[in-house]
């Protein structure tokens, strides 16, 4: 007992917590408070500038390949060569793509019938022709290649090759032929407005951006065949 009352004599103050209104624990404490949105803003620019940096070859691609989809060369576009299999004779020294026969004929006698005739004058060439065409015409006339290919495609290049491609004239005017005088002729006139019914359409327009004005070359869009060889020039307008 003496001991309890010896230990009651003694005044044990009581802990007590201070605190100081210190301003760099102020400022921590702010910053702990809004550190976490500091961090999910830097993750969101973090994560998009890898994304940008992974799919920017893509985009160059994608944006490079709708520039030059269509792979032209002198304002030509690349056809290949259609095999002899598919090749029939519609005049001496003129033959054109099986799946447009019936059609040019039919056109043919239409026009007859209207009193107007049409002369073929071309229709499939080799490349090897057209490489003779393009670089001995052009050597001849001392034209460079860009001045030649505004009247010539080059080879590789010539939408004769796919045999699609009929180059057309008037039988009572023969001085037009190859020539933009023919846009003057009867032919021609009702070549543009009956053409299109048996699926033929003028290659090269006044409009053409890369060839010069040719109103004897008409192509054959009538089968599924030359509709996917000629997409790219269709697209391109």
């Amino acid at each position: 007992m003496k001991i309890n009352k010896d230990i009651n004599q003694f005044d044990i103050p009581l802990a007590k917590r201070t605190y100081l209104d210190n301003p760099n624990s102020i400022l921590l404490k702010k910053l702990l408070i809004i550190s976490p949105f500091f961090f999910l803003i830097f993750s969101i620019a973090a994560l998009r500038g890898i994304r940008n940096i992974e799919l920017e070859p893509f985009i160059n691609l994608k944006s490079y390949d709708e520039r030059n989809y269509d792979y032209r060369i002198l304002g030509h576009l690349p056809y290949d060569q259609i095999p002899k299999e598919k090749l029939v004779l519609i005049e001496p020294n003129v033959e054109v793509h099986i799946d447009m026969h019936d059609s040019l004929l039919k056109m043919r006698e239409e026009a007859r019938n209207d009193g107007i005739y049409l002369v073929f004058l071309s229709g499939y060439r080799s490349i090897n022709l057209q490489n003779d065409i393009f670089y001995s015409l052009k050597s001849i006339r001392n034209q460079e290649a860009a001045e030649r290919a505004k009247v010539s495609a080059p080879p590789g290049y010539s939408e004769h090759s796919t045999g699609f491609a009929i180059d057309i004239g008037d039988a009572t005017q023969r001085e037009t032929d190859f020539e933009t005088e023919f846009e003057n002729t009867q032919a021609f006139r009702w070549l543009s407005k009956n053409a299109a019914k048996f699926h033929f359409k003028l290659s090269f327009n006044k409009d053409n951006r890369y060839v010069d004005y040719e109103p004897w070359h008409w192509r054959y869009e009538g089968s599924i065949e030359a509709l996917k060889i000629f997409e790219n020039s269709n697209r391109s307008l």
